[in-house]
Order: structure tokens, then sequence, then C-alpha cells
């Protein structure tokens, strides 16, 4: 079972993870854009992170409502509507439930994710977060009706969120400021398929027990 405290848990974390690596993300970006990715994320999860303390213990979809408005109205770049709409698809699914099952953790996440890439309308191959995204949505639903078994299914997803953030490596960017950058944005791996993946991975290690049993 999955509770709002851990729902909590899991935005702090990755506010803390996207402070320590803001600087990473960075640099990252200034190899194919403006160099600020990192920045926007930290300024995104920093709101989210200070919205929360003002918060009495509310259920997990309306933390994700939470999430995203905050994200949105923190940050003004494109990543800004793309996890927004992530959050709010991912809090409709579980609207109204005050503890999430297995079943309810894979909807979230589907939904998360498959909103996240209509709103961006990118495809896989475009180097972007998409890159990450659609893989790890992908596994996660094909490992999910395999086993039935939320953890075992995300970590399916994770990994191929990983392979699928490196793979952007060799990709050339066909999207945004870094698609004028044409055979010179090959070679560098695209900081939005990193934070996507930073985001995935955090969610896996901050999973309670009560999820892992």
């Amino acid at each position: 079972m999955y509770y709002a405290a851990d729902f909590r848990n899991f935005l702090n974390i990755v506010t803390e993870t996207m402070e320590r690596e803001k600087d990473y993300l960075c640099e990252l970006d200034r190899k194919l854009g403006d160099g600020d990715h990192g920045v926007t994320m930290s300024i995104g999860w920093q709101a989210i992170k200070k919205e929360l303390a003002k918060q009495e213990e509310l259920d997990c979809s309306k933390l994700a409502i939470l999430a995203g408005k905050t994200f949105l109205e923190a940050v003004g770049s494109s990543v800004g509507p793309l996890y927004a709409t992530g959050f709010l698809r991912g809090a409709k699914v579980i609207k109204g439930k005050e503890v999430l099952n297995d079943a309810d953790l894979t909807a979230f996440w589907l939904a998360f994710m498959g909103g996240v890439k209509e709103r961006g309308q990118a495809e896989v191959g475009d180097k972007t977060m998409i890159d990450t995204l659609e893989p790890a949505r992908i596994a996660l639903e094909h490992a999910f009706s395999e086993s039935g078994n939320f953890e075992e299914a995300f970590r399916v997803a994770v990994v191929a969120a990983e392979a699928g953030m490196i793979s952007t490596i060799d990709l050339l960017s066909k999207r945004g400021r870094s698609s004028r950058l044409g055979d010179r944005s090959l070679g560098n791996q695209d900081p939005g398929a990193t934070s996507a993946y930073l985001i995935l991975t955090n969610f896996l290690v901050s999973l309670p027990e009560s999820v892992l049993e």
C-alpha cells in the first residue's frame, strides 16, 4: 500500500536530487541549449517543496495536482507545461483514493508519462525527455501486465528509461533550440532525458516497505 506521506517523501527526495544535480544538468544543457536546465528544474522543484510545507496532509491525487500546478507556475520554460500535464493526468486516475495499490501506482505513472508525451508531441528519437519516458511507459505497461507487481514492473521501466536516456547521446536533436545545432548535437546526452530519468529512479528508491513486501 502507498500513502500520501510516501508521495510527499518522493517529491521532497526529487527536490534534493535536482538541487544536487543542478550543475550537471546545466553542463549538459550548455552543450545543447542555453545552459539553464538544471536551474529550471531546481526552481520548479524547490517551489513544490515550499508549497508542500504549507499544506496539511493531502491524498496522493491532491499532492500530484499541487506539484503540477506549482511547477507550472514556477517554471516558465517549455518543461513547465509538460510536467504539469503529467502530474495532472496522473492525479486524475487516482482521484479520491486515500491509499494506492499496485494497479493504482501503475495507472498513475502510465498516465503521467503518456500525458507528457501527448502534451510535448515529441517522439522517441527526437532527443528529448520522451526518449526516457516512452520506453519506460511501454516497459511498465508490459511488465505489470505480466507480473501484476508494481515494484518489479517499475524496476523494469527504470532500466528502459536509463537505456533511453543514454541513447540520446547518439541522436540528432530534432526539437527546440538544440535542433539548430545539427550534427553538433551528436555525442551529447539530452538534459531533459536526464532529469526525467532522475525523477523515475527517485520514485523507485523512495518506495516504502509497504509496497516492496
